[in-house]
């Protein structure tokens, strides 16, 4: 006899707000995390925000996240105000795309 299933919309909702979720999101965030500080670029001798970048990754979580506020979530962020032209670039620098790759990467 085939095994039976009835999904309880509750009971998801529950698990996605669960201990067990919302931690393993932080681990992963943690992971993404340290891989974007790992592959960062740090300026020269002449650069008066060398290394400011690589330290400015930051993660934050939260058990009320997506676009519903119904599941557990952790976001991996750079809070440097320039983190966005070096994630994307601008017209005479180059994309460094370090959100991304560390994204792809899985952290791993």
């Amino acid at each position: 006899m085939a095994a039976r299933f009835k999904m309880s919309r509750k009971g998801v909702g529950q698990l996605l707000r669960s201990e067990m979720i919302h931690g393993d999101m932080v681990r992963r965030a943690h992971l993404i995390e340290g891989t974007a500080v790992g592959m960062s670029p740090v300026g020269g001798a002449g650069d008066p925000h060398s290394g400011q970048y690589k330290s400015s990754w930051g993660v934050t979580s939260t058990r009320r996240g997506g676009r519903r506020r119904d599941r557990a979530t952790a976001t991996v962020r750079n809070s440097a105000y320039y983190a966005r032209w070096v994630e994307y670039g601008t017209e005479r620098v180059p994309a460094h795309h370090v959100a991304l790759r560390a994204a792809a990467a899985g952290g791993g």
